[in-house]
């Protein structure tokens, strides 16, 4: 049987064993490959706007099964990379996405309660903290940029709020109301339910093979060929194995997770009864959250890189890199030997600058794509629906301008190089990150190297060491 991340296998079981199995028609209007966040959300947006729209979701597997189903299902937003989207975009498109992303975590939560999607939606916020002596101060700039434009609903913590992050390795922060955290395969399966009740085709087990276009769109699958008059890649991390032209655009990295058997009463004494994400400002970060059910959940990125891009089967597997993730539950909670129920792995298509990119395929009006999320996909495939919906129906609105659409996307170099150079740098920040968390001064090249991470933290490193 195949391997299955923690909350897919939990989503899945839920279901009813009768679910809806739907075929491949002849014909539509849309053809969506993938049947994760960014697929869904799409579907389901383009529905609602243009419900006289025929629309077909094709999915390898069965929806969730992706990258979607098996990350760690914080809901956060881009205000804490306000001046790297400043820098990339401008002022008012900085502006633009940094709020939108706010807002969209409510209204995910509001789209979840209006279509009674059970998935364990909670905003609570989020603590971004700091764990080290070296990391003080890491937020303090982007905070500063907020506030000078009047977006910033940042505060710093209190004591109070350091207990809640439920351990005394943070020693400070800052936390934003306008996060939270979400059981992701639920939501995808959800998602799912929604997007068929509105007339939407979802065929699972249904494998993208090519596409050919002339007066019309001719997609060929494993169940037949399917005529349209759009399409849209919304497979994220597998974009680059169905679209060679974006093998240099994305490099795949692993985000590995645990998660605890149920400890409600450990939790308890730790006071992490909410859902507020906890996350340390160092570059690979350490992010950790509960459920309702009384588990608790730790991860980290920046472990597996793929060679030329390829999701292999360790993306399919328990984590290679458990070791680590026991280090950072011990390094967090010393106290407590938690008992692990499972490990996963997964995959994180993260681009150059650290944004996601959407737009129109070889300048193709009837061929799109979306994908780059960088580790950073629940909150931000919505804003993708949003925009990729909005191609869809050739609209001209706010979505169809934003900066994030026909970019032009700069290159990581070729493997072996690329592949090569991450771990490289991986290693480097592996060594400086442990060097600080011992309060000790890291090796001089290691600090040089980590700095060619470039966004790869979830906050401004850089606006930091201008500082």
């Amino acid at each position: 049987m195949r391997f299955q991340p923690f909350w897919f296998d939990s989503a899945i079981r839920a279901e009813s064993l009768n679910c809806t199995l739907q075929s491949l028609p002849n014909s539509t209007d849309v053809v969506i490959i993938g049947g994760g966040f960014t697929g869904l959300w799409t579907a389901i947006m383009t529905k609602l706007q243009s419900p006289e729209t025929d629309l077909v979701v094709i999915e390898k597997g069965l929806c969730g099964q992706g990258a979607s189903g098996r990350n760690g299902g914080a809901m956060l937003t881009w205000s804490t990379k306000f001046m790297s989207l400043m820098t990339l975009f401008g002022l008012e498109q900085a502006k633009f996405l940094a709020v939108a992303s706010e807002q969209a975590v409510h209204e995910i939560k509001a789209f979840t309660e209006k279509h009674q999607i059970a998935c364990d939606c909670r905003v609570d916020g989020t603590y971004y903290t700091y764990s080290n002596r070296a990391q003080h101060g890491a937020l303090e700039p982007v905070i500063k940029a907020l506030s000078s434009n009047a977006i910033n609903h940042w505060r710093k913590m209190t004591a109070h709020d350091v207990t809640l992050t439920g351990s005394t390795t943070n020693s400070a922060g800052w936390y934003s109301p306008h996060a939270g955290s979400v059981q992701p395969a639920l939501l995808v399966r959800g998602l799912r339910r929604v997007a068929i009740s509105l007339g939407i085709k979802v065929v699972e087990h249904t494998e993208y093979h090519q596409h050919s276009e002339t007066n019309s769109l001719s997609i060929e699958t494993s169940k037949g060929t399917i005529n349209a008059r759009k399409l849209v890649f919304a497979v994220n991390a597998w974009l680059p194995s169905l679209v060679p032209s974006f093998a240099r655009k994305v490099v795949l990295v692993s985000s590995d997770m645990v998660i605890t058997k149920p400890i409600p009463d450990t939790l308890r004494e730790l006071n992490l009864t909410h859902g507020a994400p906890i996350i340390d400002s160092r570059i690979f970060v350490n992010y950790y959250r509960t459920t309702s059910c009384g588990r608790l959940m730790l991860g980290k990125g920046g472990n597996y890189f793929s060679v030329n891009n390829r999701v292999s089967g360790t993306f399919d597997a328990p984590s290679r890199y458990q070791t680590i993730l026991n280090h950072s539950l011990k390094r967090f909670f010393p106290n407590h030997d938690f008992a692990i129920e499972r490990s996963w792995t997964g995959p994180s298509d993260r681009s150059v600058t650290g944004m996601p990119f959407f737009g129109h395929l070889n300048g193709s009006s009837n061929i799109l794509f979306g994908s780059g999320y960088s580790g950073n996909g629940v909150v931000q495939s919505f804003l993708g629906g949003k925009i990729l919906s909005s191609l869809v129906l050739e609209l001209n609105n706010e979505w169809t301008d934003c900066a994030l659409v026909d970019q032009t996307l700069p290159n990581f170099p070729p493997d072996p190089i690329r592949t090569i150079g991450a771990y490289v740098v991986r290693d480097a920040i592996r060594r400086k990150e442990h060097a600080e968390d011992e309060n000790k001064v890291p090796w001089q090249l290691d600090t040089w190297l980590s700095r060619l991470s470039g966004s790869a933290a979830k906050v401004d490193m850089s606006a930091k060491e201008a500082t």
